[in-house]
């Protein structure tokens, strides 16, 4: 696959968005294991819950983990998206994130623990994924940061997420917490969704559920002893 091909050229550079990378069959098998987790593998934040496979990252330093072999199959499948990475790079990090219906994450970057590209594998429920420009306001007393729109992405199951260069290092990037999204003008990658999903038009309302994402990525600094969890 040329993932190179799929680039969304409605926003900035650079998103990289390819439906049905996985199966309908592959996606239940993730959700399956995932499901199957131990509880206290998760860490339950106030908005969400996740999981670190291959190590927890840290600024000083990743102690790397043995990855499971239900996950390392699709480690294997983004790292053999030639390039992807650059110079050689493999993915070694999975980040498993669960939203409910009704839950999201606050603008952020994922900054510089990690290579400046992700890939992410989403499973179960659709999600729109929205992004703000940071820019300083200097009016008033005191300094604020504004987070200006910059554009939409639909995210939809079985889909693959690449992002690079601006799109990785300026802005930052958001799910808000509603519990179902209405499909506008501002979404980036509508016409690339309706190649494989006829249907979907302007003011269509998509309910959530539950979205499983699996974001794997390049952490630079760890350490080459490795634990085995599994």
């Amino acid at each position: 696959m040329d993932w190179k091909n799929h680039a969304i050229r409605q926003c900035p550079a650079s998103v990289f968005y390819i439906p049905n990378f996985i199966t309908p069959q592959e996606e239940s098998y993730l959700l399956a294991q995932v499901d199957k987790t131990p509880k206290p593998r998760w860490t339950q934040l106030s908005h969400r819950r996740l999981i670190n496979y291959g190590g927890v990252p840290h600024p000083k330093g990743m102690i790397a983990e043995a990855m499971p072999a239900w996950l390392q199959v699709y480690v294997d499948q983004i790292n053999q998206l030639v390039g992807v990475f650059e110079d050689g790079r493999k993915a070694n990090h999975v980040l498993v994130n669960e939203y409910l219906a009704g839950q999201g994450i606050m603008p952020h970057s994922d900054g510089p623990m990690f290579h400046p590209t992700i890939t992410t594998i989403s499973c179960g429920s659709h999600a729109v994924l929205e992004f703000h420009e940071p820019q300083e306001n200097e009016t008033g007393p005191m300094p604020t940061i504004q987070r200006i729109p910059v554009t939409k992405l639909l995210i939809e199951p079985r889909s693959l997420l690449i992002l690079k260069d601006d799109m990785y290092r300026k802005y930052l990037h958001s799910i808000a917490e509603i519990d179902r999204d209405v499909i506008d003008g501002s979404i980036a990658n509508l016409e690339e969704i309706k190649k494989g999903r006829p249907g979907i038009e302007l003011n269509d309302v998509l309910e959530r559920n539950t979205r499983i994402s699996f974001t794997i990525r390049h952490v630079p600094k760890t350490s080459k002893m490795k634990i085995k969890l599994f």
